[in-house]
């Protein structure tokens, strides 16, 4: 099936919060508590597949008729997997790789985050830097896109990992995410849920200088310390930053040293509600690239939180639940691997006869420079600059748009 025809029957309506349109899923889901993928999504993957392995064989082709070697080729494009299709010595060695870099000495001066105590930190302070100007703006997908790719690249050549990067498939395990493959807390999961706490749930709280109201999330299952699998009794060195009310910012604005074990509140009531089968297909579905992002990242601090939000306060605890800090949970990098999958998914299910999906930013508000155009700022380019800090070498958006350019040579199954 064609992604246009599919488009055609995926029935959206639009509500508005505080002033922005964001496209809802239709009212009949799409087989939203099933594991098993719908056929529709299905047939959107594999068209995506092949045309992205088409694309990279006809490059090649023009390339080499003209004297050159191009970079990505179809045996060389390395395919990025759900977690829970990795054999368990491959989820083994992805989770030794991670330990690995949590034992290496950082390279962020001690001037610069006392907190940092290993190259895994690294990132994590990258992210507490810059977290006000990469969310809600339009260098929020290209800024993550090379931040997960250099994570990975660090596993492999500082590590030794031989894997690519794997992601969670939010829907596939929505019924019992902490049940699942990545937190059941086995061997070769990324560890357990929390140790079950009677709660409320978090309440999320705007940063300073950024506009909305607080939001109350449901709870998950968890809410203590992990305690099973790799990452039981994991020590988190930075944050918290600040986010949840009741949740004290850590010492130096959360750069200082502040060692604590790590806490998750999964449980399936936030995947079911913002990351089933009916969001994923709402998403890939959306016309543009201002709609996409609507429907990924929602409304700031409105109910509307979308998948991006949805599935980090799944995770939730600590560090998982702090905006800034929830890349010291190692979960983080598998949701913001299904993240990078969806955009370069849709992205490959635009028209053959048109690049525009890997060269627009869009024009609504989170295509700015600031946190969804507030204050009013410029339109982001093309040649913004990938800051990674520390953690690793930066770049431009424009060599990241697309994950077959540039220094790239990867897609999804």
């Amino acid at each position: 099936m064609k992604a246009a025809s599919i488009l055609g029957s995926v029935l959206l309506a639009a509500v508005s919060v505080q002033g922005h349109v964001v496209p809802q899923a239709r009212d009949t889901p799409v087989e939203d508590l099933a594991s098993e993928e719908p056929s529709q999504i299905t047939s959107l993957l594999e068209e995506a597949k092949a045309k992205v392995i088409n694309q990279v064989a006809l490059n090649e082709r023009k390339m080499r008729k003209r004297g050159l070697t191009p970079s990505c080729t179809v045996d060389k494009l390395r395919f990025r997997r759900e977690y829970g299709s990795l054999s368990t010595s491959e989820r083994l060695a992805y989770v030794n790789a991670v330990k690995c870099l949590q034992t290496l000495p950082p390279l962020t001066p001690a001037s610069v985050a006392p907190g940092a105590r290993s190259r895994f930190d690294d990132f994590i302070v990258t992210h507490i830097q810059q977290t006000l100007n990469i969310h809600f703006s339009g260098n929020f997908q290209p800024w993550h896109r090379w931040y997960v790719y250099q994570y990975e690249k660090a596993l492999r050549e500082e590590c030794g990992y031989n894997g690519s990067q794997p992601y969670w498939d939010w829907p596939k395990y929505s019924s019992a995410p902490q049940d699942s493959p990545l937190f059941n807390g086995d061997p070769y999961s990324l560890g357990g849920n929390g140790e079950y706490i009677p709660h409320e749930g978090p309440v999320i709280v705007p940063p300073p200088g950024v506009g909305g109201g607080n939001i109350q999330l449901p709870a998950g299952l968890g809410g203590g310390y992990v305690t099973t699998g790799p990452f039981a009794n994991m020590t988190i060195n930075l944050g918290p930053v600040g986010g949840l009310e009741g949740v004290p910012a850590g010492p130096l604005g959360g750069l200082g040293y502040n060692p604590r074990g790590l806490k998750r509140d999964i449980g399936p009531a936030m995947n079911q509600r913002y990351a089933n089968w009916t969001t994923v297909l709402t998403l890939l579905s959306q016309p543009n690239i201002d709609a996409f992002r609507h429907v990924s990242e929602g409304v700031p601090y409105t109910p509307e939180i979308g998948p991006h939000g949805g599935m980090h306060y799944n995770i939730g605890g600590d560090p998982g639940g702090d905006l800034f800090t929830s890349p010291g949970d190692p979960a983080f990098w598998v949701h913001h691997g299904q993240m990078d999958r969806m955009w370069a998914v849709w992205q490959a299910l635009g028209s053959p006869f048109s690049t525009i999906r890997y060269t627009d930013l869009g024009s609504g508000p989170y295509a700015h420079q600031s946190w969804a155009n507030e204050p009013p700022s410029p339109l982001t380019p093309l040649t913004e600059v990938l800051d990674m800090g520390y953690a690793a070498p930066s770049t431009t958006i424009a060599n990241v748009m697309s994950t077959t350019g540039g220094e790239f040579c990867y897609f999804y199954l």
